[in-house]
């Protein structure tokens, strides 16, 4: 009992130390406690006028964002349509290229800025295995003294479902979008940023597999991994099962902000090496698809969704996953 007692002691001393404030330290899954309280502390010092409450929030929801984290090892894959049968069963998908020579796939999507299949080659990152939630984008909001959105709509009862806090985070903007990211960063110390296309369309992949649907299967089980086709709302992010590399609701729920500009042709002068995208545009980047596209667009592991930086609403269609820009381990 004293030598536990001793043990203790070194991290004890530390967090009273750097001020944590009792109690309220959450447990996590990949950082140490100490890094925890350090966390807690940079917290503390940029917030200090807001609640030992809402601190608390704002350290819980950063921690279980870099928990959410799944690290992705690098490698090289050929990105963009890779082509599919022109035919298949999307409940039983055959095995690419399904017993034909590639030249006589048929495209995945119907947009040519995808067209042109190029080599990759992208260093180790972390992604989030599951979209930011309405509820992580509310303590963001309301810790950095913004009004909620929609907060009229959402007293009404003939709404609720809109807002349940488990859902996807409907964004107005990209630079929302950014802003959540490098705001977790910011808090826990790690590069945190939205991903790059490549990078998501990589874990999205299996690391770069050619597969068509991004479920767990690689097929579609309407009710099971994939949303019925007559399902019109956004559902939790982490209703379905994940794809083998444990990322969550890649598609049929809402799109995903990156990091890049949009260039139609950028495929074709893409660096080989961790492409980033132009260096400018006047569009940012969706990848995945809506649960109102599915399931004829569902197949969205190729397709490049151009959009303007602000939108009229906030957008159920239009929510992000974070990503951390560094191979270190955590």
């Amino acid at each position: 009992m004293l030598r536990q007692f001793v043990l203790a002691l070194p991290a004890m001393f530390f967090l009273a130390g750097c001020g944590a404030e009792s109690g309220s330290l959450p447990v996590s899954k990949s950082l140490t406690p100490e890094k925890v309280a350090s966390i807690a502390v940079t917290i503390k010092n940029k917030y200090p006028n807001l609640s030992s409450d809402l601190r608390e929030k704002v350290l819980t929801t950063v921690v279980q964002s870099i928990d959410n984290m799944v690290f992705v090892e690098g490698g090289q894959f050929d990105m963009g349509d890779f082509g599919w049968a022109c035919k298949y069963d999307e409940t039983d998908v055959c095995t690419w290229p399904c017993g034909q020579e590639p030249e006589e796939l048929c495209h995945i999507s119907r947009n040519g800025d995808d067209d042109f299949v190029h080599s990759v080659n992208l260093s180790s990152y972390y992604l989030s295995k599951y979209q930011a939630t309405l509820a992580d984008f509310d303590i963001f909001f309301v810790a950095n003294g913004k009004p909620l959105y929609d907060a009229e709509d959402r007293k009404r009862k003939d709404l609720e479902s809109l807002y349940l806090p488990n859902l996807p985070a409907p964004t107005q903007s990209w630079q929302e979008a950014k802003d959540y990211c490098t705001w977790i960063g910011s808090l826990s110390g790690y590069e945190v940023d939205l991903p790059t296309e490549a990078q998501w369309e990589f874990a999205a992949r299996n690391r770069g597999q050619h597969i068509l649907f991004p479920t767990d299967t690689g097929s579609l089980d309407y009710g099971k991994n994939f949303p019925f086709e007559n399902e019109e709302e956004n559902f939790p992010v982490n209703r379905f099962a994940p794809n083998p590399m444990g990322f969550y609701g890649m598609a049929g729920n809402s799109t995903d902000w990156v990091n890049d500009w949009y260039g139609e042709n950028y495929y074709k002068v893409s660096p080989v090496d961790n492409p980033q995208g132009p260096g400018s545009g006047e569009k940012k980047i969706r990848r995945g698809s809506t649960t109102l596209e599915a399931p004829l667009f569902a197949a969205a592991l190729v397709r490049r969704w151009p959009e303007e930086l602000v939108q009229k609403y906030h957008s159920s269609d239009t929510s992000f996953r974070c990503a951390i820009q560094s191979s270190k381990p955590l």
